[in-house]
């Protein structure tokens, strides 16, 4: 098909190069051989009158003129693929549908397990990917890359719709037979103990939820250690005087698993609220909406630390 003398199928060629940066990777994700993705550049290159990306060592770089072209490549091959995809009815028990899912490593701990019970409840054959979260999470989407976000509220794009799906308290957590599992519990205790803390290695600032309320009460941690994931956070503690500040349902799920005390925040805390956000394009999308119904009533059955929240 053509478009103003482009060849339609171009596009998704360039889109491939402007992703992978190399003939080669391109030519292996599209299923074809390099001579054909290289054919396909020239073409592209006569059409724009313009290099479109330049050989620097082994990689290919974008000209401006490609950087220009990028966003508005993807975002026409995504209207394209949503449109020709989506199907007018959704039955979880017959499909074969893929979903991508981006969230941490907190909320498939505390939401996974509920997920699962509600699609074999419904017999379903979708195939669930969680994937870790992007420092981009929203480029994911706007590439087509993620189907469902699962993120903090102050994360959220205003470009895409959302629903609030659950909010999230916070607590202490300390291990039992250390020094700090017993006796007052105040800020000053607090402030002066040695802290684990979870950097987000996608976060760009690397902060954590909670630092912006501990900087506003005067509180200045001292790291003893950072990790990754919210998981591994109690485990640092453990044979330690040291404290982790986490989600209160999480903790609440591994103190079962570790010698652990769970003390309440002497900082207030505003508990944290987490939105699920998908593409626009895909806001009619049968599929998409059986599993955001999935995930509300997966928040519906959360207790104590995590609660489902509510739209106003």
């Amino acid at each position: 098909m053509r478009f103003k003398n482009l060849d339609l199928n171009l596009l998704v060629v360039l889109d491939a190069l402007l992703t992978e940066g190399s003939v080669t990777r391109a030519a292996r994700v599209l299923h074809r051989s390099p001579s054909a993705i290289s054919d396909a550049l020239g073409r592209l290159r006569e059409y724009f009158d313009d290099e479109l990306l330049a050989p620097v060592g082994r990689q290919l770089q974008p000209t401006p003129r490609a950087e220009s072209l990028k966003a508005m490549v993807r975002d026409i091959l995504v209207r394209i693929e949503t449109s020709v995809t989506a199907q007018p009815t959704f039955d979880p028990a017959t499909t074969d549908r893929r979903f991508r899912i981006h969230v941490s490593d907190f909320t498939q701990f505390v939401l996974g397990p509920a997920v699962m019970a509600q699609t074999a409840r419904a017999r379903s054959k979708a195939i669930l990917h969680f994937l870790p979260q992007a420092a981009h999470p929203h480029r994911d989407l706007e590439h087509g890359d993620a189907d469902l976000l699962i993120l903090p509220a102050g994360r959220v794009s205003p470009e895409h719709p959302g629903e609030a799906l659950f909010t999230e308290r916070f607590a202490c957590v300390v291990w039992r037979h250390g020094p700090l599992a017993d006796g007052p519990w105040d800020t000053a205790r607090y402030a002066a103990a040695s802290h684990v803390v979870m950097r987000p290695i996608t976060a760009q600032d690397a902060s954590a939820y909670e630092d912006t309320h501990l900087r506003r009460a005067g509180v200045e941690r001292r790291i003893a250690a950072t990790t990754f994931g919210f998981a591994t956070l109690p485990s640092l503690v453990v044979g330690t005087g040291h404290v982790a500040t986490m989600q209160a349902s999480l903790a609440r799920q591994l103190s079962r698993l570790w010698p652990l005390t769970l003390r309440p925040c002497p900082i207030e805390i505003p508990p944290m609220a987490q939105v699920m956000q998908w593409h626009s394009y895909r806001a009619r999308d049968p599929g998409l909406a059986w599993l955001r119904q999935v995930m509300h009533h997966a928040a519906a059955g959360l207790t104590e630390g995590a609660a489902p929240a509510h739209a106003d």
